[in-house]
């Protein structure tokens, strides 16, 4: 079973429905007790850092998730999901996040030829050597839809995929059997 972590933000509705959609039903967890249950796990999110971050800790999940990641098991986190598994974030100074991923995430740059939130379609380019099991069979540049501030400029050993929004950034990452995407599989 595939286990939607329920922490309070996040767009689990779409994600359960594009995993039904696909043969693959999810159960949204309520609670870290649940996750045994689980073979893999989605981090989804929608919100601000510190906000998720937060709602993670009330419900008891922080330990738990690192526990998981720590063990080898499955995990994608989206949009917010990815941004958590960071040290930090710009967003919220002074909140640590999961810190699986060894890197800060920061804010783009107000810029006349780049609207900030990056709201809409980009692509998505392969790390050149990396073969990441999320891209199996999704031809390079692909489009993927996009809505956020935040991004991760890159973290060494994790990059999986590249966007260009003004800058080139990390917008998917993957170490052994933990991966995060800054965009949403679920409507994409």
């Amino acid at each position: 079973m595939i286990g939607v972590i329920d922490y309070g933000m996040g767009n689990l509705g779409s994600v359960a429905n594009a995993l039904a959609f696909l043969g693959n039903p999810a159960r949204i967890l309520k609670s870290p007790g649940e996750m045994a249950d689980c073979r893999s796990l989605i981090l989804p999110g929608v919100g601000a850092f510190g906000d998720g971050m937060a709602n993670l800790r009330q419900a008891g999940y922080v330990e738990p998730l690192r526990d998981w990641m720590a063990a080898d098991r499955p995990l994608l986190g989206i949009c917010l999901g990815l941004q958590m598994l960071c040290e930090s974030s710009e967003e919220s100074p002074g909140v640590a996040g999961l810190g699986v991923v060894a890197a800060p995430v920061v804010k783009f740059a107000p810029s006349p030829e780049f609207k900030v939130p990056q709201i809409g379609w980009n692509r998505v380019r392969a790390v050149p050597g990396r073969e990441c099991p999320l891209f199996r069979g999704v031809p390079d540049g692909t489009y993927f839809y996009f809505v956020h501030s935040y991004y991760l400029p890159g973290a060494a050993g994790w990059d999986a995929g590249l966007t260009i929004h003004g800058v080139e950034y990390a917008s998917a990452v993957w170490r052994g059997r933990t991966a995060a995407v800054q965009f949403h599989p679920e409507k994409s």
